[in-house]
């Protein structure tokens, strides 16, 4: 039989039984969609984080000397056991660096996590879950806030330990009628009074996260009030991202030195960019793609066993047309070529309609969420062959009986 005819026969049977065939596919249709649908959401979270979080938290063109890395979360108990033992950045720790890097934009000292969470209340409005920060007024240039009303923060707040605050947007929009009438208002947190000195424009949302609802207040208040914290940081802003690593090295040196560390030992701090957080995101999304294959694989296992019995029902039926075909002269060969051929285009179809599943999902993501979801070209690829590879594996035992039984038998079955 040539397989031309094979096909033609295949996709006959395909056509004559739907509603089974549909069935049938269940199993691989949902595998393959899961996968592709899953990779386009991981891709697309990675790029949504590359894009807009990376800045928002440290800053474009920006590094950050730290106490611990950024990547914190990934560490086992040991290592996270010695990152505690290191000592505190001090405001010594940024004059050196400061001293280290006379080209950088500025050199901005911020209060690190976990940052208090307080109630920002003005007269009888109370608007809560805001996050209060220690800095020092470059900080302000590092995050490249822009001030719709006010002032920002200056150095001689920090010398007469004000209790002089800027705010984001989000407090001015919704305890006062407008930015302007916020600039100069009085507010209570934790019981103390603050005047506000400037409005920040907004930054908008993050996967849900506001980046406007915070206070900024001078180093020296914030930490009189709330005490040192444990993690100062030290961000460092540089005019463009081509200076950024000889001026990371630098800082390095500074701190090395600053810390009195002999060559043999090793860095007690650690210095960030924004690439380090990227990096960080993407050994998250790794652990999940090492879950994928084990859900996939069960499922496309489940789907495969379903595809067999189902070919093996269908032998079972069609025994009488099989001896006809043979007592007309079709041999084993090419029995199983058809029952083979029948499976394969069975489960392609399968990973065929998995993967119009997977990118429909995956569109519906990007539509409802900031998240641009993007299907891969090797994510289809992989399901294609996954459909492909599970009729072939899970079709040859059904084919293999067909193509053995006995004409005479066959011919009288009912």
């Amino acid at each position: 039989m040539p397989y031309s005819e094979a096909f033609r026969l295949a996709i006959a049977t395909i056509r004559g039984a739907k509603l089974r065939s549909f069935f049938t596919l269940l199993g691989i249709i949902v595998s393959v969609g899961f996968l592709v649908t899953v990779v386009a959401v991981i891709q697309g979270m990675n790029l949504y984080v590359k894009d807009n979080l990376t800045d928002a938290i440290i800053g474009a063109n920006a590094f950050q000397v730290r106490r611990t890395p950024i990547s914190i979360g990934l560490a086992d108990d040991d290592q996270v056991r010695r990152y505690n033992l290191r000592p505190i950045i001090s405001h010594d720790d940024a004059l050196a660096v400061q001293r280290a890097l006379p080209d950088a934009e500025a050199v901005a000292l911020q209060s690190g996590n976990a940052s208090p969470i307080e109630n920002v209340t003005y007269r009888s409005n109370t608007l809560g879950g805001v996050r209060l920060l220690g800095v020092t007024p470059p900080y302000q240039s590092v995050q490249d806030y822009k001030f719709v009303a006010g002032d920002p923060l200056a150095e001689t707040d920090m010398r007469g330990r004000q209790f002089a605050i800027v705010v984001g947007y989000d407090i001015a929009d919704k305890l006062f009628a407008s930015p302007e009438t916020a600039v100069g208002s009085t507010v209570r947190i934790a019981g103390y009074e603050f005047t506000i000195k400037g409005v920040i424009a907004a930054k908008g949302k993050t996967l849900g996260q506001s980046f406007d609802a915070f206070v900024l207040m001078p180093m020296p208040t914030f930490e009189s009030l709330w005490g040192r914290r444990g993690t100062t940081v030290v961000s460092v802003k540089m005019r463009d991202a081509e200076a950024i690593p000889g001026a990371m090295n630098r800082a390095e040196e500074a701190m090395r030195i600053a810390h009195h560390l002999r060559p043999e030992q090793e860095d007690d701090f650690a210095v960030d960019k924004a690439d380090a957080l990227v990096a960080f995101w993407k050994q998250l999304t790794q652990l999940l793609f090492a879950v994928i294959p084990a859900v996939v694989g069960i499922g496309v296992v489940v789907g495969g066993i379903v595809i067999m019995n189902i070919m093996l029902m269908s032998v079972s039926e069609r025994t009488r047309e099989i001896g006809i075909r043979k007592a007309i002269g079709a041999n084993q060969r090419d029995i199983r070529r058809q029952f083979l051929i029948e499976t394969i285009l069975l489960s392609s179809l399968g990973g065929l309609i998995g993967v119009g599943s997977g990118w429909g999902l995956a569109q519906l993501v990007a539509a409802v969420s900031p998240l641009p979801a993007k299907v891969t070209l090797w994510s289809v690829g992989i399901a294609l062959a996954l459909g492909a590879g599970t009729g072939i594996i899970f079709g040859v035992y059904p084919a293999a009986r067909a193509a053995r039984l006995d004409p005479i038998t066959a011919l009288r079955a009912e």
